[in-house]
């Protein structure tokens, strides 16, 4: 199933008694339910995109509050020109196990602004993707920082795809009217605060594949080595009979570091040669030398 991160605009007219007041907060003048055409849109969810990226579901509160008050454009045109809209009320809903923002905006009746409506009417102006400034970007395979560890967006690690997840929410900047929703042809700005680029991304731009390629390897090994050591402290523990089950020394080895790793299976080799020493099976002090009868010697 294609997973879009776009904005399902419903039209809707008139507002309602509160909504106009919500509106009017916004406005300088107060603006009457005549003058004012209403809709609502689903602004961005958690799941993951055709970016390979998504929202952290936690994040969507913050987000959703930080859009309140923030201007509806087109194709992402940060001019004055380009104002459509304004949000004037959003939350976040959960359906089907999906969580997304949902927000509702204005726009002043009158002039280009009833094309712009009688194109939202008609189901032209649609797809909607966000201009938002997101503080910290998380591997969904390891859980460190995206750009640093290693892991690629879109790339399959044991069966699992990475993608990275965006948490940390800094500002809303606005949402824009586009053509095709989370894709960088289409101008989609949604992304780290101050524009930050991922470590492939600056080994492109400065010409640094190579090395880039090699630090990639070596991450690889990296943490296919951690990986191992976390199976070998497993069977050492097990060894040991501590009366611990096996997913629950895995979830704990999870959640240590390489050099955690690395002493806790040196203790534990130490304390199995120490309860479990090796004993070999022919002593060599102890032997005793056989008499053989001098009458069966030729």
């Amino acid at each position: 199933m294609e997973i879009k991160k776009e904005t399902q605009v419903h039209s809707s007219g008139v507002p309602t008694q509160v909504q106009l007041e919500a509106i009017n907060a916004q406005a300088r003048a107060k603006m009457t339910a005549e003058q004012v055409y209403v809709f609502s849109l689903r602004l961005c969810d958690d799941q993951v995109d055709r970016d390979y990226e998504r929202f952290d579901t936690a994040a969507l509160p913050t987000l959703a509050r930080m859009f309140i008050g923030k201007t509806g454009i087109v194709d992402h045109r940060w001019s004055s020109d380009s104002q459509v809209a304004r949000i004037f009320a959003a939350e976040v809903v959960r359906e089907e196990g999906v969580s997304y923002i949902k927000a509702w905006a204005y726009i002043r009746r009158g002039g280009n602004a009833d094309e712009i409506i009688a194109d939202i009417e008609a189901g032209i102006k649609k797809e909607v993707s966000v201009g938002c400034s997101m503080g910290f970007s998380k591997c969904s395979v390891c859980g460190g920082e995206y750009g640093i560890c290693g892991h690629q967006k879109g790339e399959s690690y044991d069966g699992q795809v990475c993608c990275a997840i965006l948490q940390e929410p800094m500002d809303a900047y606005e949402f824009s009217f586009v053509a095709v929703p989370a894709q960088r042809s289409a101008g989609v700005i949604k992304g780290m605060g101050g524009k930050q680029m991922c470590l492939k991304e600056l080994a492109e731009n400065f010409g640094a594949q190579a090395e880039y390629r090699t630090l990639y390897k070596q991450a690889q090994l990296g943490i296919a080595y951690e990986k191992q050591l976390r199976s070998d402290v497993v069977r050492l523990c097990l060894s040991l009979e501590l009366g611990v089950e096996e997913p629950v020394l895995r979830s704990v080895m999870d959640k240590a570091g390489a050099e955690e790793l690395v002493k806790l299976k040196t203790a534990l080799e130490a304390r199995i040669r120490e309860y479990m020493p090796v004993v070999t099976q022919l002593g060599l002090g102890n032997s005793k030398q056989e008499t053989v009868e001098s009458g069966f010697l030729i």
